[in-house]
């Protein structure tokens, strides 16, 4: 049995993983399937593979991401029941885990990028209109990217029929964003910066900085980190 009070350490794995190349007929294959269908078969050939978890899915479902998106790197795991919209925005780097029911949704006229060597949890959400996520993030499962909010006005209208503000979200190099975290429209995440599970950020984090809450609140710098100004995120 183990001891409840002990601390086990042990090494990354998909931050340490070796980079790889996809097998050329992979590649073909995408290639072919790009220039023999149009994007909407291509995208109900998709919920054949969607939902499986053998090997064959996990590669179909890679193929026809390659085949559709804007970029698309090399050894991409997407799991199981991952769901997207306007997949022809995304780019992707190399070595992206997307975890099992996740949905990204883009839109016909916005970008998503999603840089190398990202971890993203089962189950999360990524208002992706306007969004960026550089290399070496780690998404904590069922964390959230809100990227938009309706106008509210005029008063008299219900708040669904107003205008829809788009505002762009930014997560940092080497950023870690918490279980079940929420970033709201507009907001940057620094790099290397910790924002806590949970927590719900609704302004700019600067790097290394670790915030938690609801709000999001500036809790400690990270270790080894000194800033030359930081009564401003101390408050």
């Amino acid at each position: 049995m183990s001891d409840p009070g002990k601390t086990k350490i042990v090494k990354a794995v998909h931050g340490l993983q070796a980079e790889k190349l996809d097998p050329d007929f992979e590649i073909q294959l995408a290639e072919y399937l790009n220039t023999q269908y149009e994007q909407k078969p291509l995208i109900e050939l998709y919920a054949r593979f969607a939902t499986g978890d053998g090997d064959f899915d996990g590669l179909m479902r890679r193929v026809i991401w390659r085949a559709v998106a804007r970029r698309f790197g090399h050894n991409i795991r997407i799991g199981n029941g991952v769901g997207f919209k306007h997949l022809e925005t995304f780019e992707i780097g190399n070595q992206v885990f997307i975890g099992s029911q996740s949905y990204i949704q883009g839109r016909f006229d916005g970008t998503c990028i999603i840089g190398n060597h990202v971890w993203i949890g089962p189950q999360s959400y990524f208002d992706a209109r306007d969004l960026i996520i550089e290399d070496y993030v780690g998404w904590g499962p069922g964390a959230k990217v809100l990227g938009s909010t309706h106008s509210g006005l005029p008063i008299d209208l219900p708040i669904i029929q107003t205008d829809l503000e788009i505002k762009s979200v930014k997560v940092g190099t080497g950023a870690d964003i918490g279980m079940n975290a929420v970033i709201l429209p507009g907001v940057t995440i620094g790099q290397g910066s910790i924002v806590g599970a949970g927590a719900v950020v609704t302004k700019d984090v600067p790097p290394f900085a670790i915030v938690a809450g609801v709000p999001a609140k500036f809790l400690r710098w990270r270790e080894g980190y000194e800033p030359l100004e930081s009564k401003e995120y101390a408050k």
